[in-house]
């Protein structure tokens, strides 16, 4: 890493050159909706639901980061959501997708509907990719 460092010269850029997903976050619940009943018109919304004390979230997340390539951050767009401290916004996607909430949980919204979801080592990148 030191070498691109060197190369980049910035710490951020050489974050941005691994394949993870580009995550974005939802600061409120009307952005939540806007992502599912809008952009998932545009592009699916991928929101994967996180847990930041649980060691099998750790593992499905890390999991599905290294599967993630950079075919699937141009057909989605990636949501990152904390269920623990967004706990409000984790219980509105549950009710949005008509889908009972799992930690860590993998939701998939195209055209303002759930089309896909999985939840804790079922969690799996590659099966996005029939969606492309």
């Amino acid at each position: 890493m030191g070498l691109f460092k060197k190369i980049l010269g910035r710490e951020e850029e050489v974050k941005n050159s691994q394949k993870n997903p580009v995550w974005r976050r939802f600061p409120n619940e009307e952005a939540l909706v806007q992502a599912i009943e809008q952009e998932s018109y545009e592009k699916p919304v991928l929101i994967f639901k996180h847990s930041s004390r649980c060691s099998i979230s750790a593992t499905a997340l890390a999991r599905f980061e290294r599967a993630w390539d950079e075919s699937l951050q141009h057909a989605f767009i990636p949501y990152l959501l904390l269920v623990i401290e967004e706990r409000p916004l984790s219980n509105a996607v549950a009710r949005m997708a008509d889908v009972e909430h799992q930690s860590p949980q993998l939701l998939l919204f195209k055209d303002g509907k759930c089309v896909y979801h999985s939840s804790h080592l079922a969690i799996d990148a590659e099966s996005l990719k029939v969606f492309l």
